[in-house]
């Protein structure tokens, strides 16, 4: 019986792109593999045939042979090509294996043919929690912390050697950080288990790292804390992080921001707000209170005639500043809200309460709110 046209076999048009070929071949090694057929013999007998193409039209020589003198080119007469594929029997682990990588690679340790894996490894990001108060928030402020973490070995260098001597390549995996194994079509790869993936060994590891490259030790760093920072403000120092392992780049540090809660002022971005309790003698006839700024200053604020408890007045300026991006950043303070909560006296004497007494026996309609409350509730009574 003829051979099928590896073409056909594949289900590709001939001068089919290497990825065109590869998209059909995976889509039929899926079909017909024999764990998804049973004992079917002849999805078996396709499954063979499909690698035996694509093992031929995988490979540009193999290919451009193939395209000229068809079958033929693998015959005895016209010369073999390639590893087991002289005599019409090709390399099905082989075949397959390139598109099992390209599925399951990452899972399984890499693409067959990359270079080995780096020995040196980035160190973590850290994140440290940094409490401020509002006056730092206002002003800014320059922060000490201890950082728990790891440092680059100072003995070793970070090379994890003693004496910060080289290290030589694994005789496991040559270098390759990784081993193959042939499982009947499938040709799995795993990392390496005398270097871990490495690629490389250290013969005499450091006795002060045990050969990591990096030590248990807390820093101290000085941190710039800017004006303007909020709760869940984020700073980035680069490198501050966990060290890297064997010489690898250190991690970065990152600074959240929490602000702590302010005994007199209440934040809403650049807007402070602040309760002001004032007397009914200065809430009804008027007059001025004294209040405190952030910046540790006072405003003398005038107090309108009839004022009532909620009422609110605006200090232009003296809120929050901006959290500046860069040196020399523009930009406006936020304002300040003053509310009023007007306090009822406590603890009358004598005369204080006669004086009330005397003062709601002649009052007129000077109560507009209680006035006005009091007749929808007659309206209410009414139906």
């Amino acid at each position: 019986m003829a051979k099928r046209c590896y073409y056909d076999t594949l289900g590709v048009t001939k001068g089919a792109a290497a990825d065109e070929i590869k998209k059909a071949y995976r889509q039929k090694a899926r079909e017909l593999h024999p764990d998804r057929n049973g004992s079917s013999n002849d999805a078996e007998t396709r499954f063979k045939e499909v690698n035996e193409a694509y093992d031929c039209l995988k490979d540009p020589q193999k290919k451009a042979a193939y395209d000229r003198f068809g079958h033929q080119a693998f015959n005895g007469g016209m010369g073999g090509f390639g590893r087991g594929g002289a005599q019409g029997h090709p390399d099905f682990g082989s075949a397959f294996a390139d598109v099992f990588e390209d599925l399951f690679g990452d899972m399984m340790g890499g693409r067959r043919g990359g270079g080995p894996r780096s020995r040196a490894q980035r160190g973590q990001d850290l994140r440290y929690n940094l409490s401020v108060t509002l006056e730092e928030c206002f002003s800014g402020v320059q922060k000490s912390i201890q950082v728990p973490g790891s440092s680059a070995c100072e003995e070793c260098n970070g090379t994890g050697a003693e004496g910060a001597a080289e290290p030589v390549t694994c005789p496991t995996c040559s270098g390759m950080g990784k081993v193959r194994a042939q499982q009947g079509f499938f040709t799995v790869e795993r990392g390496c288990p005398t270097c871990n993936g490495a690629g490389q060994m250290v013969k005499n590891p450091c006795k002060s790292c045990a050969g990591a490259g990096r030590v248990e030790k807390r820093r101290s760093l000085s941190v710039n804390i800017p004006a303007g920072v909020e709760t869940g403000t984020r700073i980035r120092l680069a490198g501050e992080g966990e060290a890297g392992l064997r010489g690898g780049p250190g991690g970065d540090l990152y600074i959240f921001v929490s602000v702590a809660e302010h005994a007199i002022f209440l934040r809403d971005g650049k807007t402070l707000a602040c309760e002001v309790p004032v007397s009914m003698v200065t809430a009804a006839l008027g007059g001025e209170v004294e209040v405190p700024t952030l910046d540790g200053g006072r405003s003398s604020v005038k107090v309108p005639p009839g004022s009532q408890t909620g009422r609110q007045m605006r200090l232009r300026g003296k809120g929050m500043p901006p959290l500046r991006h860069g040196p020399g950043a523009a930009g406006e303070f936020g304002d300040m809200l003053i509310e009023l909560s007007v306090e009822t006296p406590v603890n009358l004497t004598a005369r204080q309460k006669e004086l009330l007494r005397e003062f709601e026996e002649i009052q007129a309609d000077n109560s507009p709110q209680s006035e006005g409350f009091f007749q929808k509730v007659r309206n209410f009574w009414a139906g």
